[in-house]
């Protein structure tokens, strides 16, 4: 059976669930479980806090696990991504009195404040900065006023709680970071090709493509329906059927969903009629 760890709160532990339950995974039915196995799948989910899924998952208790790569990276544990989930984004970054710091060179005897701190040691040492790392739980806007650090790093997303705390960013983003599947680093050849972990991966990459795709239906002339394919090739090629009607075809592909609007605005110039789209629950490609 296999084992995976699944985000038990914070901002990965709902989308995280909600794409297992789109995958086709029998979900916790209340907050308090730790464990849901799913007998017709033969998978077992493990909620764990989303800081230790990585360290679970290195020492080879369990499978595989989803989690942040900020989170995979700071925890240091020999684990690796395979496959990136799409939510849960974010960008960590330094940020400091305005003109006080202005490039991580200027880091260099400072001392910084984060909740990152194996992140923020690792990007330093990287870049040969010598600087002290404080850590803290939270709201690290604030160890700057009280004199505990010259510079903070953490989680940047409009900017505003920096700017309403009097700070600036400076430097190069420190990371992006966003959920993925992880799992230990360097398996064997039996583990790296177990059938139910890619099972397990093209399932969530289907509900991937179903969140990124819209099938869309139209009628058009058959004159124009090389013009029309232009603008819905799908994936391989679209199916194209002949109407009773004399002269028209259908014609249904698969377009990106955030383009669609503008597709069938084009289709309908083009002369197309009764243009559809419709979601797609799932998919294998």
């Amino acid at each position: 059976m296999l084992r995976i760890a699944v985000p038990n709160k914070g901002s990965l532990s709902g989308p995280a669930s909600e794409m297992l339950h789109e995958a086709g995974y029998r979900q916790r039915k209340e907050s308090k479980e730790l464990v849901t196995v799913d007998p017709d799948n033969e998978v077992e989910f493990f909620y764990l806090r989303p800081k230790d899924i990585a360290i679970y998952v290195s020492s080879g208790k369990l499978d595989i696990g989803i989690t942040g790569q900020d989170l995979l990276i700071d925890s240091g544990a020999n684990a690796e991504p395979i496959l990136p989930l799409g939510f849960a984004r974010s960008t960590f970054r330094f940020a400091s009195r305005p003109g006080a710091v202005k490039s991580v060179a200027d880091l260099a005897g400072k001392t910084i404040a984060t909740s990152y701190e194996g992140i923020v040691a690792k990007y330093l040492a990287d870049h040969e900065v010598q600087a002290s790392v404080v850590h803290l739980d939270g709201a690290v806007e604030t160890a700057i006023e009280l004199g505990v650090a010259e510079a903070i790093a953490d989680v940047v997303e409009t900017g505003t709680s920096l700017r309403n705390a009097g700070l600036e960013v400076f430097g190069e983003p420190i990371m992006k970071s966003e959920a993925c599947v992880i799992r230990r680093t360097g398996p064997s050849p039996d583990e790296a090709a177990d059938p139910k972990v890619e099972q397990f991966l093209r399932r969530l990459q289907g509900v991937l493509v179903a969140r990124t795709y819209v099938m869309m239906d139209y009628d058009c002339r058959a004159e124009h329906l090389e013009k029309a394919v232009a603008l819905t090739p799908g994936l391989e090629s679209p199916t194209v059927s002949p109407l009773h009607n004399e002269g028209w075809v259908a014609v249904r592909a698969m377009v990106p969903a955030k383009g669609a609007q503008r597709i069938m605005d084009d289709l309908y110039a083009l002369g197309a009629r009764a243009i559809l789209t419709t979601a797609i629950h799932a998919c294998r490609l």
